[in-house]
C-alpha cells in the first residue's frame, strides 16, 4: 500500500511541477511579446533621433 501511494504522490507533484513549468513559459513568452513590441513602437526624442523606451 506505502509503494502505491509513494507512486501516486509522485506523479501528483511531476503533474504539478509539469503545469507550473507551462504558465511559466506562456508568462516568459508574453514578456517577451511585450518586450518586442516596445521595442518597435519606442518613440522618437526632441533631437529626432530614437529614445530609449524604458528608464533603466
Amino acid at each position: 500500500m506505502v509503494p502505491l501511494l509513494l507512486v501516486l504522490l509522485l506523479a501528483l507533484v511531476l503533474f504539478g511541477a509539469g503545469f507550473a513549468v507551462k504558465v511559466l513559459w506562456w508568462i516568459a513568452l508574453a514578456v517577451l511579446v511585450l518586450w518586442l513590441l516596445g521595442f518597435v513602437a519606442r518613440g522618437t526624442s526632441a533631437s529626432g533621433g530614437r529614445g530609449r523606451w524604458y528608464r533603466w
